[in-house]
């Protein structure tokens, strides 16, 4: 990790309910500039409803987000507009175009965002497909495409405004344990390449203890802790050494269960979408 000084991420206080159900209960979180972190949470905890506060998707009902040091709810709209384009987002899924192209896909924020012409358009898709481990796939079809291959094109899409702040949700939920290792070895070479600050949610141990420069566990709508791979892992806080051994017995029963609502807002088709509010 190679800090630059004001921390990307800052949470304060963050609270979050939907009827009358709190999800984030006035949460604090600072992730630093070029920082990885990753949130782990038990099913229902209020992990992607976290991340949707981070990338302005949702107003918290008390609490600040400052991206950059910015407050972003202060901000003027057009300003949250610009702002949000400091992220690039990969959703569960992959959460690609199906009528487009695996190319016209990467392309898309490109040609909303960006004054670049069709060949640099070009060229940034087969780079783009090159750090995600898929070169040449530019004219198939998200339908053509295995689990594992959707999500890398949704990684590629991801970064191809370069983004300072990359989000991954869910990344290898679903997936075997081969491409599995296959993703977490592309987060990683990425988070080498480009030096984004990075927010991962995830349940893979595995993957989190791999990419990770901390580990924070969402519980009772708090982070409850947040350390380095290493100390997590062998930390005695008993919720964590619950999720860590997989074992209930070990969770206190002091806690409440959270979740996000019933029908939570969709989120949007990809990436390409998060330069703008409705």
């Amino acid at each position: 990790m190679e800090s630059r000084g004001e921390p990307a991420i800052r949470l304060t206080g963050l609270s979050k309910a939907f009827d009358g159900k709190v999800v984030l209960d006035r949460l604090d979180l600072t992730v630093a500039a070029g920082e990885s972190i990753v949130v782990l949470g038990t099913s229902g905890t209020g992990k992607s409803v976290l991340l949707k506060h981070v990338i302005g998707l949702l107003q918290p009902d008390a609490g600040t987000v400052e991206i950059s040091g910015e407050d972003f709810w202060k901000a003027p709209r057009m300003r949250r507009d610009r702002i949000r384009r400091k992220f690039g987002m990969s959703f569960q899924e992959g959460a690609l175009f199906d009528s487009m192209s695996v190319g016209e896909n990467i392309a898309f924020p490109l040609t909303r965002h960006t004054a670049k012409s069709p060949r640099e358009i070009r060229e940034r898709v087969t780079e783009c497909l090159e750090m995600v481990r898929l070169p040449g796939i530019e004219a198939k079809r998200p339908s053509e495409l295995s689990g594992g291959m959707r999500r890398r094109v949704g990684f590629a899409r991801a970064i191809a405004l370069a983004p300072e702040i990359l989000l991954f949700d869910e990344p290898t939920t679903g997936l075997d344990p081969i491409t599995t290792d296959v993703i977490m070895r592309v987060i990683e070479e990425l988070g080498s390449r480009l030096n984004p600050t990075t927010v991962t949610i995830t349940h893979d141990l595995k993957v989190a203890f791999a990419i990770a420069d901390r580990v924070a566990l969402l519980y009772g709508g708090k982070i409850a802790l947040a350390l380095p791979p290493e100390e997590f892992e062998k930390s005695d806080d008993p919720h964590a050494a619950a999720f860590v051994r997989g074992d209930s017995t070990l969770e206190p029963e002091d806690g409440r269960e959270v979740a996000p609502p019933a029908s939570p807002p969709p989120p949007p088709r990809g990436s390409a979408t998060i330069g703008a509010e409705p």
